[in-house]
């Protein structure tokens, strides 16, 4: 193990290199603290309305892949993290 003394630094100084080093890792453990949104989900109408389709065309899109869906009992939902990952940009 190694030993460092402090002979010539002061308080100030020792908190600021404290500080410095630190600080990185502060950052890393903030990003995981923050709260997270709860994931909303949509129903397939709700869904069609927000993309201005209509249903068989949500149907189409599932069943080609370029949207999926999820469900609880007979009820199909999609999420919204889904919806806007399906868009894309077309100015690119």
């Amino acid at each position: 193990m190694k030993t460092v003394q402090l002979i010539s630094i002061t308080p100030e100084e020792l908190q600021k290199l404290i500080t410095t080093a630190v600080q990185p890792y502060l950052e890393d453990i903030k990003q995981y603290l923050q709260p997270k949104e709860p994931e909303q989900y949509l129903s397939r109408k709700q869904t069609a309305e927000l993309l201005h389709v209509n249903l068989s065309t949500l149907f189409h899109w599932n069943k080609s892949g370029k949207l999926c869906n999820v469900g609880i009992g007979n009820k199909v939902l999609y999420r919204r993290s889904d919806i806007d990952k399906a868009l894309i940009d077309l100015r690119g």
